[in-house]
Order: structure tokens, then C-alpha cells, then sequence
């Protein structure tokens, strides 16, 4: 019966991987560092001040998927499932490092129906962990993103932050130190991180 049900998750895991990478997908290298507790209006100024444009601020809700022994989370990688507007797209990612930044590989394809995506999943044996939602205001300069988030709901305890997203570590660095903050405010965190981080600063 357990090898019947490990059978099953490594199909489940195989079987996402290849969804994404067979529907109009794209795999990307995200390099990326989170600065915590920033002040979004004071860092909006200096961006526009060195060049940077403004191009999106939306609510996004977030679904987490898994199977029931988390092999996703032990193999350091997540399925994940985001309502941007109108639109809806699908991801795995498997983290390849997070010494000086969080680096990962990343399959991402825009999906017609989320319902009927959130089904699919469901049907190869995965489940619906967690379920988030933010406040994201982005902005770019030089194939460098800028984005706060600020998260909602049951999340809302966790301060806004400011994510980075480069093309290199170096890249990532040079413009946190345009922006006043030196290489030790540079978090290579994740969102469960980010979440575990906050979650204790909670408890009493």
C-alpha cells in the first residue's frame, strides 16, 4: 500500500512538472531578495527619482499546492496557482539557492480557467495547503523589478516589504545600495520564511 501511494506522488510531481512545460510554458533563472518592513512612499520617490517606471499595482490571490506527505516542500520546490486580474497563470518552481539570494529555476503558463486548472491538480493527487492574497505595486528600470508587497487578510501581520528581482546577485545588490540598504538587508527568503520569521515574532 506505501509503495502504491509513493508511486502515485512521484507521478503527481511528474506529471505537474510536464504541464507546465508542454503549454505555451517559459523557464526562467529567478534571482531574487526580499527587504523587510520598508516604506513604500519614501522608496516609491527614489525610484522615479533614478529612472524607474511604474507599470502595475494589483491584487493577487495565491494557491499553494502539495501532496499529503509535502514532497513538493521537501524537494524544495512549489506548485503554485495566482489570479492576477483577468488573468490566471500556473507555476512550479524548484529552488537551486539561497546563500546570497534566492535563486530558482521557474516554469510559469498563463491557464484559461483556474477552476478547471485547480481541478487538474486535484486530479493528479494534489491538495490546496495554504491560500494567500497581497497588494502588489511593481516597478522596472533596466530589466530590474521592483515590487512591494503587502499582504491581506490572515497575512496582514506581515509588514510590507520590497522583493528585487535581477538578473544577477551583483545586478540585485547595486540597485538595494541605490536605494539605501546594504547587502545584510538582503534577504534570500522565501515566502514560508517570510512567513515562519513573522509567525514568531507573533507569539508572546
Amino acid at each position: 500500500m506505501g509503495t502504491k501511494k509513493q508511486h502515485h506522488d512521484v507521478i503527481s510531481t511528474h506529471w505537474v512538472a510536464k504541464l507546465t512545460l508542454k503549454i505555451g510554458h517559459y523557464l526562467m533563472d529567478e534571482i531574487e531578495v526580499k527587504i523587510l518592513e520598508v516604506n513604500r512612499k519614501e522608496l516609491e520617490n527614489r525610484l522615479i527619482s533614478i529612472g524607474a517606471k511604474k507599470i502595475s499595482q494589483k491584487e493577487i490571490e495565491t494557491l499553494f499546492f502539495d501532496s499529503k506527505d509535502y514532497s513538493f516542500k521537501k524537494a524544495n520546490s512549489l506548485v503554485r496557482l495566482r489570479k492576477e486580474k483577468d488573468r490566471s497563470i500556473l507555476t512550479f518552481k524548484k529552488l537551486i539557492d539561497n546563500k546570497k539570494a534566492k535563486i530558482a529555476k521557474e516554469y510559469e503558463v498563463t491557464v484559461s480557467d483556474l477552476e478547471s486548472t485547480k481541478n487538474i491538480l486535484e486530479s493528479l493527487g494534489l491538495s490546496m495547503h495554504a491560500k494567500m492574497s497581497k497588494l502588489r505595486t511593481s516597478y522596472v528600470l533596466n530589466d530590474v523589478k521592483f515590487e512591494f508587497d503587502k499582504y491581506l487578510d490572515e497575512y496582514d501581520y506581515i509588514p510590507e516589504f520590497l522583493e528585487i528581482e535581477a538578473n544577477s546577485i551583483d545586478t540585485l545588490h547595486k540597485y538595494a545600495k541605490l536605494l539605501g540598504f546594504n547587502v545584510e538587508e538582503c534577504k534570500p527568503w522565501s515566502t514560508l520564511d517570510l512567513i515562519n520569521y513573522y509567525s514568531k515574532k507573533k507569539i508572546p
